[in-house]
């Protein structure tokens, strides 16, 4: 019944907490507010409260009836000296400020438009009315979140030569010819949009109070904050049939690893480790034969529906160490690779190292993998 960035999250609306994250981006930026025409009054209040020494690096503008003629009035606004622009949906409240710091760091190196982006983990189908029509490889799909960052003089000259509307501005450059690349987004990065959008969000930001006592440490709410860590294993063999895929990326040209779903054991692995920190069981009491709709599933699809679980029980993921026991694939060239994904997907920090067993046992014959991971949670004892 309003607009979305005035509603609030906790005791600050959701533009608040956009700007909070504009804020702490170490890099000096000018911020342009574009907001309803009978919004500015509370947009400039905002940006008084939040901005502190950085206000005079703040405006309100006024916005127009679509969303280029909003980012339009944004850009008209902007000192003579500003090279980059990044435009942000202030729904995405609770993206992080490395992300602006990726974009930006990306622009400067490439001259291209950049956008941050996370992989598409859920099966896709292409539907015509209720029935099924064909399969979507997911391999090619990203999902595209903001800050979305250009270089300024191909935004302007892309939006005065722009003839229709289109969903963000990396298509409209894209329509005129214009390269743009992609660095990893953020799962906080989320667009509030529906009511369990804001419920989720409401809960990533809801407030703590903390006291300590002698007896029980620090508690919140009355209840124990403490970290919890939790440990997870698992083991897959080689098959013939397949494609690999391991740590949440795919292996072209190496066998398979075997198993209800694709086999991933360093996703399975986490996916316990995270369980275990919970107290809320193994991987086998929530993605079993009872869930067939996680059958063939990649490992992103298993870590983004277990991230949900642990925070729905009132946990936050702190960070995740993975070690692969592998003869094969050869880990070292993709392991940044690696921990960029499932970071990405869980939201928190993952790390990833890799190892043999001089040849000793079933991984030493390149029978198959064995991961093990340890998570850290932190949240209610």
């Amino acid at each position: 019944g309003e607009p979305k960035a005035f509603v609030g999250l906790d005791d600050r609306t959701i533009l608040a907490h956009a700007l909070d994250g504009v804020l702490a981006v170490p890099t000096p930026m000018q911020m342009v507010v574009v907001a309803p025409a009978d919004r500015r009054g509370e947009a400039a209040a905002e940006l008084d409260v939040r901005a502190g020494d950085r206000r005079h690096l703040a405006s309100v503008v006024v916005g127009g009836d679509t969303r280029q003629a909003s980012v339009a009035a944004g850009l008209a606004a902007l000192w003579g000296d500003i090279e980059v622009v990044l435009v942000h949906d202030a729904a995405r409240a609770l993206t992080p400020p490395e992300v602006f710091e990726r974009v930006i760091s990306a622009v400067d190196e490439t001259g291209w438009g950049i956008i941050p982006v996370i992989p598409v983990v859920d099966t896709l189908k292409r539907v015509n009315g209720a029935r099924i029509t064909a399969a979507i490889d997911r391999a090619e799909l990203a999902a595209a979140q903001t800050p979305q960052g250009f270089r300024r003089d191909v935004l302007v000259t892309s939006y005065a030569a722009a003839g229709e509307e289109f969903t963000d501005d990396a298509a409209l450059l894209q329509s005129q010819g214009h390269t743009v690349g992609t660095v990893a987004g953020d799962e906080r990065s989320f667009k509030i949009t529906t009511p369990s959008d804001l419920e989720r969000a409401r809960h990533l930001v809801a407030p703590t109070t903390t006291v300590r006592g002698p007896a029980h440490g620090t508690a919140q709410h009355g209840r124990a904050i403490i970290p919890r860590v939790g440990i997870g294993t698992d083991v897959h063999a080689f098959t013939d049939r397949g494609t690999l895929w391991l740590a949440g990326l795919e292996w072209p040209g190496g066998p398979a690893l075997e198993g209800h779903s694709d086999g991933d054991a360093v996703a399975h692995a986490i996916v316990d480790a995270l369980l275990s920190a919970a107290g809320l069981g193994d991987i086998g009491a929530h993605f079993g034969t009872a869930r067939p709709e996680f059958a063939g599933a990649h490992g992103a699809a298993f870590l983004t529906e277990t991230r949900l679980i642990v925070e729905r029980a009132g946990f936050c993921i702190g960070n995740v160490a993975v070690q692969v026991q592998a003869a094969r694939p050869k880990f070292a060239p993709r392991r940044a690779e690696a921990e960029q994904v499932l970071s990405a997907v869980l939201g928190a920090p993952v790390s990833v190292s890799a190892t043999t067993t001089d040849g000793l046992g079933f991984v030493g014959a390149a029978e198959g993998v064995q991961a093990f991971a340890v998570a850290m949670l932190v949240g209610r004892a």
